[in-house]
């Protein structure tokens, strides 16, 4: 037991995870820290304003890797999309490669290499940034692709989970079509610390190619709140799809209104399929990722 405490000691990092606010990053933060690695803390930045390199390099000293787990999905006067996505992120890669700070996880999104949306486009732009980087020996980085992202504290599975819970529903067509192949935060976050140790370099191929977290079956969106409302042992609902036309004036309402999370960029994104290959994930993990049919104590919460 002492020589794998030591191993652990050795392989212990000084790791600044930018995000930790957020969803994704509270259980990235939780998963390094339990492997031992130190997490670096401060106040938290904001990516919109931290624009150049300059803004990030007093933040990187000392600092042995940094894992971005930013994502914001409406475009708001506060958050803005494309800085947040892109233009940070991007400084922060330039900051590490001049820092020499080598090792970087970043989290985008799967199927943003299909889609024209804002949040695509700028998620992106700071993947394809970060690979130039790799490609020119500056850094050696990952970059990770989850599918919708589902686990207690998510705002997805909050929006599916109140959905499973109404005897009748009107869902968007669009979305209610949308294929999906959701993953727990949980294996996100492991993912994310493995590669960060260097565990899917082998599976990307130190190139311009992301690494899908998946999980291990496909759903309609309409299935897979059906399936949770059952696993909620309720019986079926009345399900209504609202048309097309009318699902684009829904979200377009929705980005009238900041606190919810139905907008323009939602329904696009939710529309796309969001499904891939489960084997990278299953080889770095060395399991198969957990179903959604596994997940009881968080559907009943």
């Amino acid at each position: 037991m002492a020589e794998i405490t030591e191993i652990n000691q050795e392989m212990a990092m000084k790791v600044y995870v930018v995000g930790t606010s957020g969803f994704i990053g509270r259980h990235v933060s939780a998963a390094l820290s339990a492997a031992g690695h130190a997490l670096v803390t401060g106040p938290r930045v904001d990516l919109a304003q931290a624009t150049s390199a300059a803004d990030w390099l007093p933040r990187l000293q000392g600092v042995d890797a940094v894992v971005n787990a930013v994502g914001v999905l409406r475009d708001t006067r506060r958050r803005p999309i494309w800085p947040t996505h892109a233009e940070g992120p991007k400084a922060l890669f330039d900051a590490c490669a001049q820092a020499g700070v080598r090792r970087v996880v970043q989290v985008s999104a799967l199927g943003v290499d299909k889609s024209e949306t804002v949040y695509a486009r700028s998620k992106r732009a700071a993947d394809e940034h970060l690979w130039s980087l790799v490609q020119a020996g500056k850094l050696d980085a990952v970059v990770v692709r989850p599918s919708v992202v589902v686990g207690s504290g998510g705002a997805s599975t909050a929006m599916f989970l109140a959905l499973a819970k109404l005897p009748a529903v009107i869902l968007p067509g669009p979305v209610a079509r949308g294929l999906a192949q959701p993953v727990h935060v949980n294996d996100v976050a492991e993912a994310v610390r493995r590669a960060l140790d260097g565990e899917a370099d082998a599976l990307v191929a130190g190139g311009p190619n992301a690494l899908p977290l998946v999980g291990p079956e496909v759903f309609t969106l309409r299935a897979l709140i059906a399936g949770w409302r059952a696993a909620l042992g309720r019986s079926p609902a009345l399900v209504a799809l609202l048309p097309d036309a009318l699902s684009r004036l829904s979200a377009r309402m929705g980005d009238q209104v900041p606190a919810v999370p139905w907008c323009t960029e939602a329904m696009a994104l939710l529309a796309q399929p969001n499904t891939g290959d489960v084997q990278p994930l299953t080889r770095l993990l060395g399991r198969a990722p957990v179903s959604v049919r596994e997940w009881p104590k968080e559907l009943r919460g």
